[in-house]
């Protein structure tokens, strides 16, 4: 659904709306882009707001006094500090991961349009009525093309990569495969030979570090084109490791097993075809406190009927993801400060260097280190960081398995 969104979005940022729709939601490009995307949120939030029926919370006695603003607080910094240490691995892999996708995700369209000007010799940014606009739909276009590729990998990935569950022991597998015994073989070949999760997570960090490494010396919009459309593959992953590991780890610690006599667990499974194993209904009411456990100060409880743990370690991945785009931005201010045309002459060779970026929206510096290809290869380097990160989150696996 994420890349259908991308779709959409980088296909309408790809027409010239002025000449579509007039001026009737603004006079420039982004302007209509921005109130159309106004208001595909408000759409989209409406529906599922009218679409999904909700549980009433009903909080147990003295819950309002032992749930204040400064415990819940206290409950999340503790919780982040006191991680499990796989749930730490990764998310210190998105940490570093997304220090590498916040400029690639904000700049890109940018840089593409900035590449096409500045090396371009037919393009004359003089010419145009509406520089900006026009230097949003080269960049779009090159993320439509990356959009089409993050679609078609989220469609066909999965497919292609083994499941983390498959790589449980055999008896700790929530099924066991039996294939028909003709294809037996081949479907062991073709399982076998499929790469687990995690080394398709630490490969896409590579394939977007490699892509981003090229950036600063880009000299074409064809090849700017390419390195945005390749970076469709990690960005498919991205959207979708992360939180796969984090939902199997969640579930592994608060799924309620039971345990035998020799000492080992298992769960239940519901059988769809078995009327007396299907699941009770959802009540339409969740309780705050299950058993009122937290009245007898049980806070190192690893689960709840609420499912609170779950909510704090996404929580908690979020701000694992938020962060970087801070560091990020911080990056490229610095970035910004140093390498804009006509503010270090020396830094910069071409036409009106001396005078760039004092009236053009876009200079013509034909030689000189682009700020944004910069970030992008600090972004690289990150990335690296992220693939490292991965690595040791497979030994940690290894040994906690």
């Amino acid at each position: 659904m994420i890349a259908i969104g991308h779709l959409a979005g980088y296909g309408v940022s790809t027409l010239d709306l002025l000449k579509v729709l007039g001026k009737t939601l603004g006079d420039s490009q982004f302007k209509q882009c921005t109130v159309i995307a106004a208001l595909a949120l408000l759409l989209s939030v409406g529906v599922t707001s009218w679409a999904v029926d909700e549980r009433v919370l009903i909080a147990s006695k003295d819950a309002d006094v032992k749930s204040g603003a400064v415990k819940v607080v206290a409950k999340i910094l503790k919780t982040t500090w006191n991680l499990p240490d796989r749930i730490r691995a990764i998310c210190w892999v998105q940490f570093w991961a997304w220090i590498g996708w916040f400029p690639f995700l904000f700049y890109s369209s940018t840089w593409v349009g900035e590449t096409y000007y500045r090396y371009t010799p037919t393009a004359s940014i003089a010419e145009s009525s509406d520089a900006l606009g026009d230097i949003g739909r080269i960049g779009s276009l090159s993320l439509l093309i990356f959009s089409i590729v993050t679609f078609i990998g989220s469609i066909f990935l999965p497919f292609l990569v083994r499941s983390p569950d498959n790589d449980a022991k055999p008896g700790q597998r929530n099924f066991t495969p039996r294939p028909p015994a003709a294809v037996a073989p081949l479907a062991k070949f073709l399982q076998g030979s499929k790469p687990d999760l995690l080394t398709s997570w630490m490969l896409s960090h590579l394939i977007f570090a490699g892509a981003m490494f090229l950036a600063p010396f880009v000299r074409s919009l064809h090849m700017a084109t390419v390195l945005v459309s390749i970076c469709g593959i990690p960005w498919a992953l991205a959207c979708w490791a992360p939180f796969t590991f984090m939902g199997t780890e969640v579930n592994r610690m608060t799924a309620p097993s039971t345990i035998l006599a020799n000492g080992s667990s298992y769960r239940r499974l519901p059988n769809p075809s078995d009327e007396f194993s299907a699941p009770a209904p959802s009540p339409s009411f969740l309780r705050l406190n299950h058993l009122d456990r937290d009245l007898d100060d049980d806070e190192d409880s690893e689960d709840s009927s609420t499912g609170e743990t779950a909510g704090i370690y996404l929580g908690i991945l979020n701000l694992f993801t938020t962060l970087p785009q801070f560091v990020g931005t911080f990056i490229s201010m610095i970035v910004f400060e140093i390498l804009e045309p006509g503010r270090h002459p020396e830094l910069h060779k071409g036409e009106d260097a001396e005078g760039a970026g004092k009236d053009d929206v876009v200079n013509k510096v034909t030689e000189g280190p682009n700020g944004i290809a910069v970030c992008l290869f600090i972004g690289a380097i990150c990335a690296v960081g992220a693939a490292y990160a991965t690595q040791r989150m497979r030994g940690l696996y290894k040994r906690t398995r």
